[in-house]
């Protein structure tokens, strides 16, 4: 299990569900936001989008409140995951 998994396994994600990784950590704003919610668009509803950043995406939340979507972040030393599906 990739450390991403392990720490995916800690948030409240469907755990039989796909999961798709977008590593985001070296893309400068607001890329990380444009690129996880064209994703998002794109995804199957039963996949789980899995973002890895290297801060809290304060700005998404509230996009993805507005669009339906549950959410659970999990912040480590040096990343932050944030797990999205649709809820």
């Amino acid at each position: 299990m990739s450390s991403v998994e392990s720490i995916l396994a800690e948030t409240n994600a469907p755990t039989n569900a796909s999961h798709e990784v977008l590593n985001v950590r070296d893309l400068p704003p607001p890329e990380p936001l444009k690129l996880t919610l064209e994703t998002l668009a794109d995804a199957d509803d039963d996949t789980v989008i899995v973002q890895v950043s290297d801060r809290v995406p304060q700005h998404l939340f509230p996009r993805l409140d507005d669009r339906g979507f549950t959410y659970d972040t999990i912040e480590r030393d040096d990343r932050v995951v944030t797990a999205i599906w649709n809820g």
